[in-house]
């Protein structure tokens, strides 16, 4: 028996289309929207970088959130007036979202936290090597980790004796 696959996510301005199959993490969120400002369910679905949104899990997303340019995924019960929320701020937007409970609202926390990490250009896998994102491509291995910052040298200003 073969599952049925999901349509893609389309961007209307570029015209490219995102798989939306085999998903990290997906589920059930409702979001507050952008010109109403009235809380919609909607299916989030996580994949790589990317956060899609769709009415049902079976629809194609009509929109996404790119989670290379996000710079913080944070508890926001107190900005939204609602309980297990949490936001997702880029430089431009911040999404206001909300789970069903207090352990979905972590889990979401935790995925796409992990996933603003992975983009960025300062992350480092267990094996040593840059898995950094520049301009949507993975970066080379080339960053300084200012370890020589961090030395016990009588020198550096950075410590107190």
């Amino acid at each position: 028996m073969s599952r049925l696959s999901r349509p893609p996510y389309i961007d209307a301005a570029t015209g490219v289309a995102y798989d939306t199959d085999k998903a990290e993490f997906e589920g059930y969120l409702t979001k507050q929207s952008m010109w109403l400002r009235d809380w919609r369910r909607r299916y989030f679905i996580l994949k790589g970088s990317r956060l899609f949104f769709a009415k049902t899990p079976h629809e194609a997303p009509h929109g996404m959130i790119d989670l290379s340019r996000c710079t913080t995924v944070k508890s926001a019960d107190l900005k939204s007036h609602k309980k297990h929320s949490f936001e997702i701020s880029t430089p431009d937007t911040t999404y206001l979202l909300y789970a069903d409970d207090e352990k979905g609202k972590d889990d979401w926390i935790g995925s796409v936290g992990r996933a603003i990490v992975r983009c960025s250009s300062t992350y480092v896998s267990r094996g040593g090597q840059s898995q950094g994102t520049v301009g949507g491509n993975i970066a080379p291995n080339e960053y300084d980790d200012d370890s020589d910052d961090y030395s016990n040298s009588s020198n550096n200003p950075y410590f107190n004796d």
